[in-house]
This record gives C-alpha cells, structure tokens and sequence, in this order.
C-alpha cells in the first residue's frame, strides 16, 4: 500500500461570513468523505449479515472414548481426544470439514478416555495445538505412556481466563471430577450471538457450572447413570462409591433437575454426553429429563434433546442462537 498522501486543510476552512453551498471542495477531502461512506455501509452490512450456523458433531461419548466437534464453516476444534483419529478425520471429511481446518484440541481432563488419541492427532496434523491447563498437561504425563513431545503442541491456558481459538471466545471453568483440574468451557462466537457449554465428567453442578449453563443457548452435559441401574448393578461396591460421589458422574434425576432449573426460551440444544454402558440406556437418560422439562412447561422438540451415542458418530448438527 502507498503512502497516505497528508492534506493541509488550513487553506480550505471556510471564513466566518462564508457560504458553505458556495465553498470548492478538495477532491482528496471528496474522495475520503466518499471512503469513509463506503466503509461505515460494509461495516453496518457485515453487522446485519445472516449468522451462520455453528456445526457441532460427536464422534463417541462415554468410557469407551469422547470427542466432538465445534465449527464455524471456516474452521473449528475438537473437544477431547478420545476416539481414533482416523474415525474423527473420515467422518468430518464426509460432512466436508478437512482435518486442516480443524486448528486444535481442548482437554477437559486427563482420563483415558479423553486424551488417548491427543498424540497421534497432533502429530499427524502439525497445524494443530492443544490447549488445556498446565496441571492437566502434567497428569497427562504422569498418568499415561505417552510421549513428551507432546508438550510442543501445548498452548497453556487457565480457568476463568478467556482466550481465542478460530474466532471463538473460550473460557474454561471448574469442574468436581477425580481427574485432574478438570474443566468445561462456555464457548461464545458471533459477537456472542452463539453461546455453547459444555461440561462432562461430573459428579455434582458446582456454582461454575450453574453460572455458564445458564449463559448457553447450546449445552453439553453429562447423564452418567441411573441410580437404580447403579446400586442394583454388578459393580463392585467401591465403584458404586466412586461413580455416586461428588467427585464422580452426573445421576440422571440430577441432570434432569438442573436443567429444568435453568430453562429459558433462549435454551435451543440439550446434548446429554458420556452415558455409562451398564448403568444407563438412552431411552432412560431421554425419558428421565424429558419428564422432568415437560413438567417445567417445556414443549416437546423445544429444546430439542439429544442424546449422544456411545460408540457411534452423531449426525452433523447445525445450530442457531
């Protein structure tokens, strides 16, 4: 680009008794009153644009591996990293997402079922970057046999801090689990026009959770288990303790309770993630909350309420505020 050519305007200020309709006008001062126009009419265009819709798919969700992704039709991220890579690459290349839109991997945690794939994903697509907490990272190293070199990819960040990733704000935010420093994220887009939540790997809804669900048209929590299912189940009774516990899984009726607490015509999308294989089913998880938001005078498809499978990949959703 040129140099901006300087205009000396003192010579072309009218006098006191002046007629303005009468004043020459610069040709240069013309032609930036003419840009200035244009700019202001792109800027107010750009702003009245029609919002794209967010795209959100899961790839699996629960013990067996959890993954999804987030989207803007430009590029996006992945939540998670526990499903082959392979599988996240082949289904998001059969909704047209290529690997090298997708710019990085947020960690909730450090569980198995959540980072196992992390390596091999960053390092098959170089232009990728991980983000999560510093301690996350390190009970990443101590917990699992995984290559350090994995630091490289690291891009710390803290909880309550946002950040930017594509052209999303994110902001993580405690979580109760026995993982370590685990996190959701309450993830805006669009000027804010597009807010989405998620927490999984829960024992019980902390004030943080409360706080940021409450802010999302779009959610993502956990319905773990059935309390009947768990305590009448085959798993040993320590088990039982920890799934239960505060630092565990979401029960169902809990989940279920929440969310009608936080109902607002402004909530569009529930996605309830990581359902145990042997202490809950759909049916159950979908009947359980969809009772208790029908009887907060929630009507049926709105929100729509969907829960996410286990082993297979989601349908692609696009979602609007």
């Amino acid at each position: 680009m040129g140099r901006r050519q300087r205009i000396d305007f003192s010579d072309l200020q009218p006098g006191l008794f002046d007629h303005l309709e009468n004043m020459p006008v610069h040709p240069a001062i013309d032609e930036a009153a003419r840009r200035m126009a244009m700019e202001q009419t792109d800027t107010a265009t750009a702003s009245e644009s029609p919002l794209r819709p967010l795209e959100f798919i899961s790839f699996g969700s629960g013990s067996s591996g959890n993954c999804a992704y987030l989207g803007d039709g430009k590029s996006g991220f992945l939540i998670d990293a526990g499903v082959d890579a392979s599988k996240v690459a082949d289904t998001l290349m059969s909704h047209g997402i290529k690997m090298e839109n997708v710019l990085g991997i947020l960690l909730t945690h450090d569980h198995s079922d959540h980072v196992r794939f992390a390596y091999p994903m960053l390092r098959h697509n170089r232009h990728m970057s991980l983000y999560c907490t510093p301690r996350t990272l390190n009970g990443l190293l101590r917990r699992h046999n995984i290559s350090r070199r994995i630091k490289d990819y690291h891009r710390p960040i803290y909880k309550e801090f946002e950040f930017t990733l594509c052209d999303f704000n994110i902001t993580p935010f405690e979580v109760s689990h026995d993982g370590t420093d685990n996190a959701g994220f309450y993830i805006t887009h669009s000027a804010g026009r597009h807010t989405f939540a998620v927490a999984t790997d829960l024992g019980c809804i902390t004030p943080r959770v409360d706080h940021y669900m409450r802010l999302a048209s779009h959610i993502m929590l956990e319905a773990n288990y059935d309390l009947g299912m768990l305590m009448n189940g085959h798993y040993p009774e320590y088990l039982k303790r920890r799934i239960a516990d505060t630092r565990g899984h979401l029960d169902n009726a809990v989940t279920a309770g929440f969310i009608s607490e936080i109902l607002t015509p402004g909530l569009r999308n529930i996605f309830l993630c990581h359902l145990s294989h042997d202490n809950n089913t759909p049916e159950i998880a979908l009947d359980t909350v969809g009772r208790s938001l029908a009887a907060s005078g929630a009507s049926p498809g709105n929100p729509e309420l969907v829960a996410l499978p286990r082993f297979d990949a989601s349908p692609l959703y696009l979602l609007m505020p």
